[in-house]
């Protein structure tokens, strides 16, 4: 009995998807993707044994009541939750392909009519913006730029001009908007001296705010970085030259050093042993004078009739006797 009453359930909502909807309010839901979509229905008390049935997109079936029983789709089976008692059902888990138009439709013994209707859109949240600036002029009297908002899937771009004197600017042709791909709106606009990049759905927004000045001064600080950037080039320029001249310097400096090194050792008179001997016997004299002193007397010779009269001076400083004066 239990299976002829569900055939004939199927075959009754068949029918009124073949008779079309009666006119009602659609109800327009926006659900964020990964999340539950609930549908509530109120159904009169006179039509508590009606048939009802939960359609989607007038061609598919969620589920269906009958008195004394339910049946849900293949389709659905493992995401739909219902309420037996107010017939109201729950999809879980709702992704953007669930994206469409929920229906609801009564029979009963008297009509047949769609109780209620959900133009649902499944959105996911939206991508950060960034706001950046693409080209600047500046001069005393004004500066003008043109700044991009960057979403995920889209940018827009847009010019304003500012007045160094007045301070206050204007955005060239207004606000901007632009429709992404993925269906969230994406615009930029001049509010409070900021400009603002908005990207938004129903669900969810995401924005990027700077002041006005922020992009003015741009200008002051790309000078100051050129000026930067000069002086950095010749310090990198100039040390290099510097260290190598000390370098270079310091090596001629040891080379010299060696060079006087090797001279002073080949000034060193060599002593033959041979000899040596020798001459320390004649430098000896009878008087016991070291031949070490630097000073010397000139006296007659004790040498051999051979000799002569007097002995050469050893030193480089003689004493000479000289003749009393009478």
């Amino acid at each position: 009995m239990e299976r002829i009453l569900l055939v004939f359930a199927i075959f009754l909502e068949y029918l009124s998807q073949l008779q079309g909807s009666s006119a009602v309010t659609p109800v327009y839901l926006f659900v964020q993707e990964g999340q539950d979509l609930l549908l509530n229905v109120t159904i009169a008390d006179s039509d508590e044994k009606a048939f009802v049935f939960w359609n989607f997109n007038q061609t598919s079936s969620l589920v269906s009541f009958y008195p004394g029983g339910n049946s849900v789709s293949s389709l659905y089976k493992g995401r739909i939750e219902f309420s037996v008692n107010n017939y109201s059902v729950k999809l879980k888990n709702v992704q953007k392909a669930d994206s469409g138009v929920y229906s609801v439709r009564v029979r009963s013994a008297k009509e047949e009519k769609t109780q209620a209707e959900y133009n649902v859109s499944v959105q996911g949240r939206v991508s950060p913006v960034n706001l950046s600036v693409d080209s600047l002029s500046w001069s005393s009297d004004s500066c003008n730029f043109t700044v991009t908002c960057t979403a995920r899937d889209s940018n827009i771009s847009s010019t304003f001009r500012c007045d160094n004197q007045t301070k206050t600017c204007s955005q060239d042709g207004g606000k901007q908007s632009k429709l992404t791909s993925s269906g969230a709106s994406l615009h930029v606009h001049l509010l409070n001296e900021s400009i603002t990049c908005h990207h938004s759905n129903q669900i969810s927004s995401a924005k990027d705010s700077k002041p006005t000045q922020y992009f003015c001064s741009q200008s002051d600080d790309n000078k100051q970085g050129s000026s930067t950037d000069t002086v950095v080039i010749i310090i990198v320029a100039v040390v290099p030259v510097i260290v190598v001249l000390l370098i270079i310097g310091f090596i001629c400096y040891l080379c010299k050093c060696k060079r006087e090194d090797t001279q002073g050792v080949h000034d060193v008179p060599q002593v033959d042993p041979a000899v040596q001997p020798q001459r320390q016997s004649q430098t000896h004299d009878s008087s016991g004078v070291s031949p070490t002193s630097n000073h010397c007397s000139v006296g007659p010779h004790s040498g051999s009739s051979g000799s002569r009269g007097k002995s050469l001076p050893e030193s480089l400083y003689d004493q000479v006797e000289k003749p009393a004066r009478s």
